[in-house]
């Protein structure tokens, strides 16, 4: 009766490993989510205004 013997307490390496996974996912999408949005909303931005000019009259007649 050996309480240090590998096989009173096996290693748990599934919730291990699932652990991992689900940190890694986290990990990713809390770096990659933010610039997606900000790519999304930032696109949003109306291209056909023209911007304003003025002509400006010279003292030539």
């Amino acid at each position: 009766m050996n309480s240090d013997s590998q096989s009173a307490n096996p290693p748990d390496t599934y919730s291990h490993r699932l652990a991992d996974i689900v940190g890694t996912l986290i990990a990713v999408v809390t770096l990659t989510l933010p610039v997606f949005v900000i790519a999304h909303y930032s696109t949003n931005v109306p291209e056909s205004q023209q911007p304003m000019t003025y002509e400006l009259k010279t003292g030539e007649r």
